[in-house]
């Protein structure tokens, strides 16, 4: 007898244990407590910072009414967990009710601004989501993981609204570059947050794993499961063997649902929406500048940033693939029709090269510079101007056209500098539409065979003395009275066929005067060359960009030398600016001191060989 009851009480004892231990795994999740609680990073948001944002700023407006911080009871928190109509499990404990409090205390703004971010971000959410089929309850997971900001940023490179790192987002097939980064695109980076908690649960089941498995990583949660040991499956039960960030996650997560579901019963005001903010996407095939959008659409810069936050430095690498751009719904008709004028506007500006030859100035894509300095005459003067010598010095001789195969190492700004001519012009006449030659290539140049004369012995039409114009031929009198009425913006090819007559004049003048003056002495030669270079006094220019002293003596017949004594420069300063005015020397006439010399050499050999035939005469 005393056997059999002594056996019933081991059995009594045996079954109520079992119940204590099956009720504290029941309910261990409900009585888990933790004294060191580690928050998100969210959590460290400054206010004033998230205040900044442009949807903040201009589309909502924050109450006015402020109530004191308010919180409730641990009972009370545990009742209205469990009426939310959730498929997650969002049971109470001792670490969500701290998380709640922390909410509904300190971080009441935050709160605030969360609720009108959440205004234009939790669509995207919702909707991505119901695509994939997942809990709604989901679309607060961005409150503790960015505090719904997408361009935020964790300590661990974790970016955008859902917090991804750079190897899971490409993983799921996002784009990280330095030029965009599709973790920060709400659309983007939601859709893959849906599709990533959906492989998640796959793995296990259950949803507070696959919530702490999106924190550490699959790889953490199995560690755990394996250290836990037992066939364990539920978050609770590993509590302890999880890092102590996850450990809280879910906790925060489930404070999250509370307070953006309860947060007007504890006095928390939402910062209201003055306005909605309807917006449309277009597709950008080209690369374009948030910059040429906001100046010829008129939409402030940092709209367009906070719409489209995965473009990182303002620039859409629409000539990678096509990308889509969000803009107010009314501006996407504006874009659609203002495309070219987008991309053209101010484009130089953002031009990328595309070839560069090393060594070379930075010019236009291919590294070519236009150098126009043999039309500057052309277009600084007007055909039919008084003192048009500049211009009858460049359109003396005539056209020829060379062939010219491109060496080894050539492009066509060193074939333009080589020719005197621009390189504009070199794609002109060979039809290139880029600008890129290779070695063999034959290339056609037009260009002068230059007799430069001396400006002043051609006759300027409107400075003749009345003796001078009756002794010109009728030919070149209609020729003047033509070049008269050219008008001022003629191209150069007419304004050469205008000059062809007094070219022709200029150059029969030329010998006549030469023949007579190597009948004059030495001397006089001499004086009169040295009164040709005083005659003609120096002119102001002003420095224009890609300048040097080097280009501009080349260009206005002088020397290096000549222009630094000039302007008073040092032997070997050199510095030039643009918009500088410099003096430029006269243009020494070398051609006549040659022929002087030449002439002067001449008749001193005629007078030497005339003597000594002379006095072989006598000798004979």
């Amino acid at each position: 007898m005393i056997k059999k009851s002594i056996f019933a009480a081991i059995l009594i004892g045996c079954a109520s244990l079992t119940a204590s231990a099956a009720a504290s795994i029941l309910d261990i999740k409900h009585s888990i407590t933790n004294e060191n609680v580690v928050p998100p990073e969210s959590f460290e948001t400054k206010t004033q910072e998230l205040e900044e944002n442009f949807y903040l700023k201009h589309f909502t407006e924050r109450s006015a009414k402020e109530d004191a911080p308010k919180t409730g009871t641990a009972k009370e928190y545990e009742e209205l967990l469990s009426r939310l109509p959730t498929e997650i499990e969002m049971p109470y404990n001792q670490i969500v009710g701290k998380f709640i409090d922390m909410y509904l205390g300190k971080r009441r703004r935050l709160v605030s601004d969360m609720l009108a971010l959440h205004n234009y971000y939790g669509p995207m959410f919702i909707e991505e989501l119901e695509r994939e089929g997942m809990p709604l309850e989901l679309q607060y997971l961005p409150v503790i993981e960015s505090a719904i900001n997408p361009n935020a940023v964790s300590r661990a490179g974790a970016a955008g609204l859902w917090q991804f790192m750079p190897s899971t987002a490409t993983g799921m097939g996002m784009e990280v570059n330095s030029l965009v980064d599709q973790r920060r695109d709400p659309r983007a980076s939601s859709k893959s947050a849906a599709k990533y908690f959906k492989q998640l649960y796959d793995i296990y089941g259950d949803w507070s794993l696959a919530i702490a498995a999106y924190n550490c990583g699959p790889g953490r949660v199995n560690k755990a499961l394996r250290r836990a040991g037992g066939g364990k499956k539920d978050f609770w039960e590993i509590y302890n063997y999880l890092p102590s960030e996850t450990r809280d996650y879910v906790p925060a997560f489930i404070a999250a649902n509370f307070v953006m579901n309860y947060h007007d019963r504890y006095g928390i005001n939402p910062t209201l929406v003055k306005r909605p903010l309807v917006t449309d996407t277009v597709q950008v095939k080209d690369r374009v500048h948030f910059k040429q959008i906001s100046e010829v659409l008129n939409i402030p810069i940092e709209e367009i940033r906070m719409l489209n936050p995965q473009f990182r430095k303002d620039i859409i690498p629409g000539n990678h693939h096509p990308y889509g751009l969000t803009l107010p719904k009314q501006q996407c008709l504006s874009y659609i029709m203002s495309e070219d004028a987008i991309k053209n506007h101010d484009s130089d500006a953002y031009a990328v090269r595309t070839y560069v030859e090393p060594g070379k100035q930075r010019g236009d894509k291919n590294g070519d510079i236009a150098d126009t300095s043999s039309k500057q005459p052309a277009t600084e003067q007007s055909v039919n101007a008084d003192d048009n010598k500049a211009i009858e010095q460049e359109l003396i001789g005539k056209v020829v056209r060379k062939t010219h195969v491109v060496g080894r190492g050539e492009n066509i700004r060193d074939i333009a500098k080589k020719y005197g001519v621009s390189a504009t012009d070199i794609k002109s006449w060979n039809k290139l539409r880029r600008g890129k030659v290779k070695e063999g290539d034959e290339l056609i140049i037009e260009m002068y065979e230059r007799q430069v004369a001396d400006a002043s012995a051609v006759p300027a039409p409107r400075q003749q003395s009345q003796k001078q114009q009756t002794s010109v031929p009728e030919p070149r009198k209609q020729e003047a009275a033509e070049s008269r009425s050219v008008p001022e913006r003629q191209s150069t090819d007419t304004a050469r066929k205008r000059y062809s007559t007094s070219a022709s004049s200029a150059r029969h003048n030329e010998r006549r005067q030469s023949e007579t003056t190597s009948r004059s002495s030495k001397s006089s030669k001499k004086q009169t060359s040295k009164q040709k270079a005083k005659a003609q006094k120096p002119v102001n220019y002003t420095v224009k960009g890609g300048d040097n002293l080097e280009k501009i003596a080349k260009r206005n017949g002088t020397t290096v030398d000549a222009l630094r004594k000039a302007n008073g420069m040092g032997k070997n300063e050199s510095m030039l600016r643009e918009g500088q005015k410099i003096k430029l020397p006269g243009k020494t006439t070398s051609t006549s001191r040659k022929s002087a010399k030449s002439s002067s050499k001449k008749s001193t050999g005629k007078s030497k060989s005339t003597s000594s035939k002379k006095s072989s005469k006598r000798k004979r």
